[in-house]
């Protein structure tokens, strides 16, 4: 899959934050990109970005963007998705599972019992939504032989993180990933979820716009969306990808291994920096 030059890649949720970083990313390797989202025009949400003008900017990048609208919450549209795929190439190389509900109430403090139960909307757009992608997009990984499904995750999985709801999704991720790994093994298709730091998107840059001094130290260390594209790539292309299906890996350690910077030459830290070890399902569990 790495030699190709003509991959095929959906990202999930890329309006903004990281699923535009990656599909920008993934873009400027001639990728051709399917990018989704359910933001048609500007002011259709809360935050900046739309489906349309990632496709461009996948564009502009050196690849080719194509915008698809589709709420990931209704699986005909998924299902709608991947016919589109079938149709105009026959097969994909990469599936980044993206798309998400992130609840504004999500990082208010106190328990969950006194945050809205709409929070628990991220086990729908979020757990459920990565397992419907992935099953919609398996015939096409079969049919391609070889292939990479992504789940963006986070150390949330693991400790205390924005409560209940946003930590069982994320564990649910990292679990899925494992599982379905087992199954697309014997079809040199790998799976893993990846551990992203905290990521300079437009939402947390109007959290630290509120906040600056509270958040200054925070600010400098946040990875670019990009970078999780960069490594993704990289990943694709690793001879030895196989050997890494089935497992949880953070993202900015997979950065080091492969030599693969943020802007300006920087080399993110490991989460492991602020949150300490822990161990991963991949390790934890076995075939």
């Amino acid at each position: 899959m790495g030699l190709k030059q003509d991959r095929v890649a959906v990202v999930t949720g890329a309006s903004r934050g990281a699923g535009k970083g990656i599909a920008v990313a993934l873009g400027a390797t001639g990728a051709t990109v399917y990018v989704t989202g359910r933001t048609r025009q500007e002011g259709d949400a809360p935050l900046p970005g739309t489906v349309q003008a990632t496709a461009e900017a996948v564009t502009a990048a050196g690849g080719r963007g194509i915008a698809v609208y589709c709420d990931h919450a209704d699986d005909r549209q998924v299902e709608q998705l991947f016919a589109q795929v079938r149709q105009q190439h026959g097969r994909l190389d990469i599936l980044v599972n993206n798309a998400t509900v992130l609840h504004d109430a999500l990082t208010d403090t106190g328990p969950f019992w006194d945050k809205p139960l709409a929070l628990v909307d991220i086990l729908g757009v979020g757990l459920r939504s990565h397992y419907t992608a992935s099953w919609f997009a398996a015939p096409l990984l079969l049919a391609n032989g070889e292939g990479l499904v992504v789940n963006t995750s986070s150390y949330g999985g693991r400790i205390y993180m924005h409560g209940p709801a946003y930590g069982a999704g994320k564990a649910g991720l990292d679990k899925m990933a494992h599982d379905m790994a087992i199954d697309f093994r014997p079809h040199g298709v790998a799976v893993i979820a990846l551990w992203m730091g905290l990521l300079a998107t437009e939402r947390t840059a109007r959290v630290f716009a509120a906040e600056p001094e509270k958040y200054a130290a925070m600010a400098e260390t946040a990875e670019s969306p990009e970078f999780s594209g960069r490594v993704i790539d990289a990943l694709a292309r690793d001879p030895g990808l196989m050997d890494k299906s089935g497992k949880v890996w953070i993202g900015a350690e997979l950065g080091q291994e492969y030599g693969v910077t943020d802007e300006g030459g920087r080399q993110p830290l490991s989460p492991r920096v602020f949150f300490g070890d822990t161990t991963c399902f991949g390790d934890a569990v076995v075939e």
